[in-house]
């Protein structure tokens, strides 16, 4: 099992920056898709980047691409997502999650993750 803490989440204005972290503990989580996910109200849960270093797989979707950034610090057993340009519509809670390493390969399909995050909020306005 994998006990997962995210924070880092804020308040920002468009353009700005801020950098998400997920601290991990039990299982060595570098067995797992690491992702990140947010969620706006009414929306569906959606993945916003994953890594599983095992197959070197790393995905972003397109609503990123280009400003965001996942990385991970094997010695601090912890995950970042760092988010650069942000737009209003990047507004969301946002959870870290792990899950098998399929979840890389396959577009990081919420319902394959079995472990949470408790969720950060991100507010970006124009």
């Amino acid at each position: 099992q994998v006990q997962l803490v995210d924070s880092g989440g804020g308040s920002v204005q468009a353009g700005g920056s801020l950098r998400l972290s997920c601290a991990a503990s039990g299982d060595t989580y570098s067995r797992y898709c690491m992702g990140w996910f947010r969620q706006a109200p009414g929306k569906e849960r959606e993945g916003v980047a994953g890594i599983y270093t095992g197959g070197a797989i790393t995905y972003y979707a397109d609503s990123v691409k280009g400003r965001f950034t996942i990385s991970q610090d094997d010695a601090k057993n912890t995950l970042y997502l760092h988010m650069n340009s942000l737009k209003p519509e990047d507004t969301a809670m946002y959870y870290c999650a792990a899950g098998p390493p399929s979840g890389c390969k396959e577009k990081l399909k919420y319902r394959l993750f079995g472990y949470w995050g408790q969720g950060t909020q991100v507010t970006v306005s124009s």
